[in-house]
């Protein structure tokens, strides 16, 4: 799951996706709406990429933690982030059981599915297909056109005239140079 080029500005609801970087600013684009605006460095930004959820072992990335929703609810939407915070706990146990409850906050789960229902909402998360790798046969292969090489035509330049009023011919082939130079 791929989720650079995402991010969080803090007091703007939503997320948003980077589109550009100006002199000053990024210019962001709502995935709610698609409206986009400049976003300064007095913004305090963070990135989806970067946020992990604290854990009795090691911090766990949010892609991961996203990447394991989709695994057990399928291609739908999560629990909305308005429901009851012990039902979106319970949830967040099957996921992840062993996520440090003194140091994630209720407010950090609805954010956590809050998010999640905005990018599903927006493309961004989704199953990914297998593909399976043809093997190429002979019927597959491009046709190769067999071309032949064709000589260019030697070019002459027209004679000039010397200071004596006699007309010189230049050739540009080697055999001829070596000639006049004799």
């Amino acid at each position: 799951m791929d989720l650079s080029g995402i991010i969080s500005i803090s007091g703007k609801p939503g997320l948003f996706k980077v589109i550009a970087q100006g002199k000053n600013s990024i210019i962001v684009e709502s995935l709610i709406d698609k409206k986009r605006f400049p976003a300064y460095s007095t913004d305090r930004i963070s990135a989806l990429d970067d946020i992990s959820i604290y854990t009795l072992e090691e911090d766990k990335p949010l892609r991961d933690i996203y990447s394991d929703i989709l695994a057990k609810i399928g291609n739908k939407a999560a629990p909305s982030h308005k429901e009851d915070i012990s039902t979106l706990q319970e949830f967040l146990v099957d996921i992840l059981p062993n996520y440090d409850d003194e140091r994630v906050y209720p407010s950090d789960i609805k954010k956590l599915f809050q998010w999640y229902n905005q990018l599903f909402k927006a493309g961004v998360i989704k199953e990914e297909k297998k593909e399976t790798k043809k093997v190429p046969t002979k019927k597959d292969a491009p046709k190769e056109k067999k071309t032949t090489a064709k000589k260019a035509p030697v070019k002459k330049s027209p004679a000039k005239k010397t200071s004596t009023g006699a007309a010189t011919k230049k050739t540009t082939t080697k055999k001829a140079v070596k000639k006049e130079t004799k």
